[in-house]
């Protein structure tokens, strides 16, 4: 069955990285080890989520550090860090340099917008500047001048035995071609476009022109190529919730099946003020998966993906849906496994 243009070139997973509040060190030490077993397995990246005040990864550029200690090929990203809580200098520094001991492995996703709860933590988080700081676009294009080089102050030299860049040091030189905009909205789409990013697409977009998800994606993608410099040619991702249950237990389907049935009220109409759209979880075989994916209006659009972990799973049942992902349902998808 042809499902795109050409075949799906790479094949990737996005795990939320949970923890117990009693034992943190487990959870993130899963983490690790579900990004080393997709290494293994061939997936092309491992993506983290990014949750602050939660029980889940709050500083993903530490946890990429250690996952690019304990892997060699696999490409680390985020999906996404949102901007409004990050100082873009600093966060250029930490970007570069987890890309750096990666050997430039590393693809950072953002978003915009104020922090979750912002009444509630904006006295913690911006004490005195709370209500000047401005939480658009304008905070990523600072961060992506910062990330390609541009100079950061008029001083640069040697002042007495200490030497000073006038640039975020390290310096990753391809980092700045490997940021990528987690989009919902047209607009999202169009300057990402405009700014030269990669285009990270999920299971939520705005219910804007249409309520069809796969309608609402597509023009999506659509709008960011027409106005990316490299067109027809821009990255995009996709990042549906996919659970396969080839070699899955009977216990393992029906839990994955009732997980994606308590989800399904959400898909059917735009939830909220902002009218947010949700994609169903797609569960069954990797045929029947196929089939779904193949009448996807976005899906035929694209040739990468990170598909999506569910967020309250066990270690075990990662195991088992990343290697049916990459055993069954990538090939199925005219994937092929890296070395």
């Amino acid at each position: 069955m042809q499902l795109t243009s050409k075949p799906l070139r790479k094949l990737g997973f996005l795990t939320i990285g949970l923890f117990d509040e009693a034992d943190p060190h487990r959870g993130h030490e899963s983490t690790l080890r579900i990004i080393e077993m997709g290494e293994r397995l061939g997936f092309d990246s491992a993506w983290v989520r990014h949750r602050h005040l939660q029980y889940g990864i709050s500083s993903p550029m530490a946890v990429l550090a250690a996952a690019s200690q304990r892997t060699s090929r696999i490409e680390l990203g985020t999906a996404v860090i949102p901007v409004g809580w990050e100082n873009p200098l600093r966060l250029a520094e930490d970007l570069a340099t987890v890309d750096i001991l990666s050997r430039g492995r590393l693809n950072p996703g953002v978003s915009v917008g104020p922090p979750n709860h912002y009444d509630q933590v904006k006295g913690a988080l911006y004490p005195d500047t709370a209500d000047l700081e401005d939480f658009g676009h304008e905070r990523v294009r600072r961060l992506l001048d910062f990330v390609r080089g541009e100079p950061v102050t008029d001083f640069s030299g040697v002042e007495g035995f200490e030497v000073f860049s006038d640039r975020v040091q390290p310096h990753s030189p391809g980092l700045g071609r490997r940021m990528w905009y987690g989009g919902g909205s047209l607009r999202s789409a169009q300057w990402a476009g405009e700014h030269g990013m990669n285009l990270l697409t999920s299971s939520v977009v705005k219910a804007e022109e249409s309520e069809d998800f796969a309608e609402i994606q597509l023009s999506h993608i659509q709008t960011f190529r027409a106005h990316h410099p490299d067109g027809d040619r821009a990255r995009v991702s996709q990042g549906l919730v996919v659970i396969p249950t080839d070699t899955a237990s009977p216990a393992q389907r029906a839990k994955y099946e009732q997980y994606a049935l308590r989800r399904m009220p959400r898909t059917a109409t735009p939830q909220g003020p902002a009218r947010m759209m949700f994609a169903p979880d797609l569960v069954g075989t990797s045929e029947e998966i196929v089939e779904r994916l193949a009448s996807h209006a976005a899906f035929r659009e694209v040739d990468e993906v990170a598909f999506a972990l569910p967020f309250t799973f066990d270690h075990e049942d990662y195991v088992q849906i990343l290697t049916d992902i990459a055993t069954r349902l990538g090939p199925a998808l005219g994937w092929q496994a890296a070395p």
